[in-house]
């Protein structure tokens, strides 16, 4: 018994705590919002089949393949299989956003989140000019690895798989499903990979490493943005390497921005 009541203790002291009452507020928002939520996944489904053979049929165009390259399916449903993945996806994209969107507008007025970041010492974020500007940098930094996948890396890499094997004596197909999915990773793991500016000045602003432990473990770093790019990245070394240097470089970018920050403001 004692055990028992022990246990219901630890429960309800849980339970009462920011954290608890935290994860208790997202349940009643999510069981408020279940209808809107499915509605919109829903919707966005919808929408996105419709879509996708639009898309898919502007990213196979002709203008875009190496010369020698088809894209082919092997069944019949691989095609519709293809399009429901591709609208799922965006289903949940749409509701991440709307999530995210309403963690920004509700959340930070929520008093439990309040009261853990007052206990782990922490302050929400305010609409400053610093934080509109972390999130101009964040969107911009995004675009800029969308264009170089897109403008630069993955015409670049087709045409170099496609020379590797016609040198070879090989012709060259492309599933339709492996074609969809080798320009998707490219351009996320670029999407992800230009995000390093931020990450680290955001290290070094918000107290979580020193510029002397950053520097300490430069190549550690710079070895962690290979291996990152061999599991961002399709799987070649052309690939690997084109993916791993920008982030590379965009963080020493970084290193030399902040030391022009510090300076300016010694």
């Amino acid at each position: 018994m004692a055990g028992e009541d022990g246990l219901e203790y630890s429960v309800k002291s849980l339970l009462d705590s920011p954290g608890g009452q935290m994860i208790s507020d997202a349940s009643d928002f999510l069981r408020k919002q279940a209808k809107l939520l499915i509605f919109l996944f829903l919707a966005s489904v919808v929408i996105g089949f419709s879509l996708t053979k639009s898309v898919v049929s502007w990213l196979i165009a002709d203008e875009r393949l190496p010369e020698g390259v088809n894209i082919i399916v092997t069944s019949p449903i691989e095609f519709i299989l293809l399009q429901f993945q591709i609208a799922v996806s965006f289903g949940i994209i749409v509701i991440c956003v709307y999530l995210i969107l309403s963690l920004v507008r509700n959340g930070t007025q929520n008093p439990a989140l309040r009261a853990r970041l007052a206990e782990l010492e922490l302050k929400p974020p305010k609409f400053s000019p610093a934080f509109l500007l972390t999130i101009l940098a964040i969107f911009s930094l995004g675009l800029s690895g969308l264009t170089y996948s897109w403008d630069f890396l993955t015409p670049m890499i087709l045409q170099y798989l496609t020379d590797d094997a016609q040198n070879a004596g090989l012709s060259t197909e492309w599933r339709l499903s492996g074609y969809v999915g080798f320009i998707v990773n490219l351009a996320l793991a670029c999407i992800v990979g230009f995000q390093a500016p931020v990450i680290t000045i955001l290290c070094l602003r918000l107290g979580i490493a020193s510029r002397l432990q950053i520097t300490q473990y430069r190549k550690h770093i710079w070895f962690t943005a290979f291996i990152l790019g061999a599991f961002l990245s399709p799987p070649d070394p052309l690939s690997l390497f084109l993916v791993a240097m920008p982030v590379v470089i965009l963080f020493e970018v970084a290193l030399m921005l902040d030391r022009l920050i510090n300076f300016s403001n010694a």
